[in-house]
This record gives structure tokens, sequence and C-alpha cells, in this order.
């Protein structure tokens, strides 16, 4: 009898030993989980190559919670000095082109040359739901499991110019994390997608067979901006289309003003699926470099997007300190109110509540 007893109390510290051990476990994981949003954390991480750390540290610069805005600015203050080094490639093109079969195996060719390659591609979110899919590591299912590449596939959400949020911030600590070239996969061709243009070295669009109504209808200014035009699917019946596309292309990139980096824009052909022309891309690119590097172009495109990054950051700070404003938000609501029973118009509403904001 005097044993079962022993043999209870001895299962209940047992218990509460157990509990004890539980609760310390537990207090253990938090504080790991509190260490790794650590600044000094996060970079070291980075600097090691920590793929983990690296998307903790991107999500960490695509919240939009202001506890994180302070983290994230002094994270990518202390990468800067570890960035820079790469090759920064804007892939575009309109829906259906090929962009994600491209990349997975333009990049995967650039990984067996000894390249460390990052891809940061960005999802059309919905305008409705605001959600996305995105896909794009089930696309590259070849170029995920790759060691030497990293895939980070964000939403496009409501920014202009076809890039997520924070993608040039992304860059940065994908530069940190010591990859060589850096892919931003776009939305698609459109008119505000020409933001990307403001954050890479060399912009290459990609198009598909039979110019025709296509190259006319082509917005211009993606033509103007494009340092290679690379017709994809040249492959099977296909394959004396491309050709006759890309002389198509040709002829017309001669009809515009030459570029202030002194490169003449090169067109190409390539077949993703047959993996075919993808070297020729590559040659292309570092033809590129080798040209505007001698010329001090590369330097100077960089120090220009800087430049435009710093005004295109305050805008946007501005603009979200504005519509967070309390005053502004409660001011907004009653005139919108009155724009629906047509007691005022938009244009004096705005007037309105810019006033309220200048004088608090």
């Amino acid at each position: 009898m005097v044993k079962h007893k022993t043999s209870a109390l001895q299962e209940n510290q047992g218990v509460s030993n157990s509990e004890t051990t539980n609760a310390s476990s537990i207090a253990k994981i938090k504080s790991n989980r509190k260490n790794t949003t650590d600044v000094d954390t996060l970079l070291s991480g980075i600097l090691n190559r920590d793929i983990t750390i690296l998307s903790k540290s991107i999500t960490l610069i695509e919240s939009s919670l202001p506890e994180h805005a302070q983290k994230s600015n002094e994270l990518l203050k202390k990468c800067l000095p570890h960035a820079n080094k790469s090759v920064r490639i804007g892939i575009t093109g309109v829906p259906g082109v090929g962009k994600s079969t491209f990349i997975e195996v333009f990049g995967s060719f650039l990984t067996s040359i000894g390249k460390r390659v990052a891809v940061l591609a960005v999802d059309p979110s919905s305008s409705i739901t605001k959600g996305s899919i995105l896909g794009d590591k089930t696309r590259m299912e070849t170029l995920v499991k790759n060691k030497n590449a990293f895939i980070r596939p964000s939403a496009a959400s409501d920014t202009l110019g076809g890039v997520a949020r924070k993608t040039r911030e992304s860059i940065i600590l994908c530069e940190a994390a010591g990859f060589d070239v850096i892919l931003i996969e776009t939305v698609g061709v459109g008119q505000s997608e020409t933001t990307v243009h403001s954050m890479v070295d060399f912009f290459l669009l990609l198009q598909l067979t039979g110019a025709g109504d296509e190259l006319q209808g082509m917005k211009r200014g993606i033509l103007e901006m494009s340092d290679a035009v690379v017709i994809n699917k040249a492959d099977g019946a296909n394959l004396n289309l491309a050709k006759s596309t890309a002389s198509d292309f040709k002829k017309t990139l001669h009809l515009y003003n030459e570029k202030p980096s002194g490169w003449i824009p090169k067109v190409s052909t390539c077949s993703a699926i047959e993996n075919k022309g993808i070297e020729d891309v590559w040659s292309i690119i570092q033809e590129y470099l080798q040209v505007t590097s001698k010329n001090d172009f590369f330097s100077i495109k960089r120090n220009e997007q800087n430049t435009f990054w710093l005004t295109e950051t305050i805008k946007n700070s501005l603009t979200s300190s504005f519509f967070n404003n309390k005053t502004v938000k409660n001011e907004l609501e009653q005139q919108l109110k009155l724009i629906e029973k047509n007691k005022t118009t938009p244009f004096a509403a705005a007037e309105y509540i810019l006033n309220i904001k200048t004088k608090n």
C-alpha cells in the first residue's frame, strides 16, 4: 500500500517535472522566435547565406506594420555595404510568353556556370479579392530545388510598376546574401510596369512569334527601354516564324533614337522548352555589361536609380502617413458621404482635406 502511494507520488512528481520541462521548451521556442527578428541575428544569417533567414528578412521588410519599419530600415542599412555586387536583370513580356519557363531554364544555366541566382517573381493581385496565387515556385520545379538558387514570389498588390512594393529592398538583401544574378520577373507588359526599369541593369523583353499586330500594339516605351528582345518558343513549326519576328523587331529598333548607354539593343530567338538559345542571351548580357562598364554608364545608371528611389521612398512615406492620419481618415469619410449626396465635388473635397492636414 505504501509502495503504491510512493509510486503515485513519483508519478505526480513526474507530471510536474514534465510540465516544467514543456513550459521551459515553449519559453525557449518563443525566445528563439524573438531572436530571429533581432536585426543583428538576421544580418548574420543573411551574410552566412542562410536562405531561411533571408526569407524571414524579406517578410520583415514587406510588412506594413509600423513596428517593423524601424527594424527593416536598420537591417537594410547594415546590408547595404555588402550589396551592389550583382547583375540585376528585369524580365518582362505579355502573359503566356513563357517568362517562368524561360527563367527556370536561364537560371539553371547560370547556376551551371557557377553563378548564384535569386529570382524575385511578382504575381498579379486580384483587384477584387486582393489575393495572389504565388505559384512561381510550383512552375519552377527544377530551379526551386537548386541549392544555388533562391525563388521569392511576392504579390504585386496595388503597386504600380509591375513589381512588389518592396522589390527594391529585396534586391539589396539578396545581394548581401551573395547572389551574383538577380532576376526580376514582372507581372506583364503594361504602361505602369516600366518602374522595373528603374531598378535593373539590363531590361529583357520576351516576345512571342508572329510580330504583326502585336508589334504595332506594343507599348513604344517598353521597346525603347529594352536592351534585348528575345523571341521565345522558337521551336518546331514556330521556328521560321520566330526568325521572321526577330527580323521585324530588328528593323523596328533601328528606328528608335540612340540609347544614352551607347548600347544597340539586340534581338535573339530561343526555346526555353528545348533549351536552345539560352546561352546566347547570357552572351548578350555580358556584352552589354562590357560596353556600359567601359563608358561608365553602368555606374551612372546605378546612381540615377538611387536618386529615383530616394524620392519614391519619400513619396510613399508621405502618402502612407497622410492617409493613416486619424483626422484625415475621419474627414475623408465625411467628404465621401457629401460626394455621394452631390453636395461637393471630388476636387473641392480633396482641397478641403489637404487644408485640414496642413493646419495640423
